[in-house]
């Protein structure tokens, strides 16, 4: 991901229909013959949504287990 500069993002379970709302193009640029795993570039707008992992290394998940434990130690 740090390599490519490509994000992973989260919703809320059971969001899809809400997002798919925000989705304003998407072009397939790898795997098309995988077709809803394809990957997809977007273009969105209001795209509710967080960055789960980032370019920087970042993972939310980690961070957010790690604040638990803190808390719980």
């Amino acid at each position: 991901m740090m390599k490519y500069k490509a994000v992973y993002l989260g919703a809320i379970g059971g969001a899809g229909a809400l997002i798919s709302g925000s989705i304003r193009k998407a072009e397939v640029i790898a795997y098309e013959d995988l077709d809803t795993e394809a990957i997809r570039r977007l273009e969105v707008a209001d795209f509710p949504v967080t960055v789960v992992n980032d370019i920087y290394g970042g993972d939310l998940y980690e961070e957010g287990k790690a604040k638990y434990q803190a808390k719980t130690a």
